[in-house]
């Protein structure tokens, strides 16, 4: 008899085993007794035979229990538990319907760094302490986070364009990082077409960075770039911390016609304050995603980031199962979206367009 599957005779039993090829092997079996008593020629053979069945019964449920009791670890390096929620949600849906199960073949560590390179310096050193498979985190964290280790595997769920510095190419990453690519640059003309349509007094333009991450400055100096190409005035307002953003706004109160937020840790852990701030300021903004917009912004244009995020598990999975993040192509959205605040437009007196309002997601 095969232990995998079929059946033998020992002395007066039958004895059919059946074990099935899933994650959990599961063995039935049963005696029927064909007749009466056993010889007592046979008793020796079943009993020794029955014990090696049993052993080989013992063998697959010991091994499942060593592949639970050692679950893969992922860790999650992200800028603000709120606005990423919804995002991590997405991601470890997708890991499941890939066969990756939270708390029995995936342990998921959650660390929110807010904007502070401090913390993502500790929160990294932490994941390597804890011998984690891979690290999930943004573009403008992975510096700092090569400073700590440029072994782990790294997927940038969300980063503006790795292909300026942080991989060797959009196809062939190379090293120990891949991920997705938001690509910003290229969607700065759009987001400046579309807040000209509803603004059309716009003139004069003042893009807010955080001054700290090279990143942002760099989408920062392009939009400014590409507005003065449009024949805007534009300047760039930079801040260092949440503390500059009240200042910053008395600074440029009567000096602007609209404001683009370039989005990083620091704007999107004070969300909140920047659009009542730009609110009361009647200032129009552009956004980069709709949890500005939901948070008082006038208007946002950017990809779906829960749709990231389940790009980034496919990563995972494929990294898991053995690839070299170095090999995995950094990818680009596959979904962009409008979403406006239509309460924001009215109270800043602006009518939009109705061709934007029909292709556009609107807050109420």
């Amino acid at each position: 008899m095969s232990a995998f599957g079929g059946k033998a005779d020992i002395g007066s039993f039958r004895l059919v085993c059946d074990v099935r090829n899933s994650p959990n092997p599961k063995i039935s079996y049963f005696l029927c007794c064909q007749s009466g008593r056993p010889r007592r020629g046979k008793l020796m053979e079943r009993r020794q035979f029955i014990r090696g069945f049993c052993s080989v019964v013992a063998w697959p449920r010991a091994a499942y229990a060593q592949q639970v009791s050692n679950p893969r670890r992922i860790g999650i390096l992200g800028a603000d538990p709120i606005v990423w929620s919804s995002w991590t949600v997405a991601f470890v849906t997708r890991l499941r319907e890939l066969g990756w199960t939270t708390g029995e073949t995936v342990d998921v560590d959650y660390r929110w760094a807010g904007g502070s390179s401090k913390r993502v310096s500790d929160f990294t050193a932490e994941f390597l302490r804890r011998n984690v498979d891979v690290i999930v985190t943004y573009g403008s964290a992975l510096a700092v986070v090569q400073q700590v280790t440029t072994t782990i595997p790294i997927v940038l769920a969300v980063a503006s364009d790795p292909g300026v510095g942080l991989v060797a190419s959009l196809a062939q990453p190379g090293g120990n990082v891949t991920g997705m690519s938001v690509q910003q640059s290229q969607l700065i003309d759009k987001r400046l077409d579309l807040l000209r349509e509803v603004v059309p007094h716009l003139r004069r333009l003042v893009i807010m960075a955080n001054a700290g991450y090279a990143m942002p400055m760099l989408e920062a100096q392009e939009a400014k770039a590409t507005a003065q190409a449009l024949g805007l005035k534009a300047a760039r307002l930079e801040i260092w911390g949440s503390e500059d953003i009240a200042p910053a706004f008395a600074a440029i109160r009567g000096k602007a016609d609209a404001l683009y937020v370039v989005s990083d840790p620091l704007i999107a852990a004070n969300r909140t304050l920047i659009t009542t701030l730009a609110l009361s300021a009647r200032l129009p903004t552009i956004l980069s995603y709709g949890d500005y917009v939901e948070a008082g912004g006038l208007m946002s244009y950017g990809p779906n980031y829960a749709n990231l995020f389940r790009q980034a598990a496919d990563m995972v999975d494929k990294i898991l199962r053995g690839t070299k993040p170095g090999d995995i192509p950094v990818e680009q959205p596959s979904k962009f979206e409008l979403i406006i605040n239509r309460n924001t437009a009215k109270a800043l007196g602006l009518a939009v367009p109705p061709s934007l309002l029909a292709v556009a997601e609107v807050i109420q």
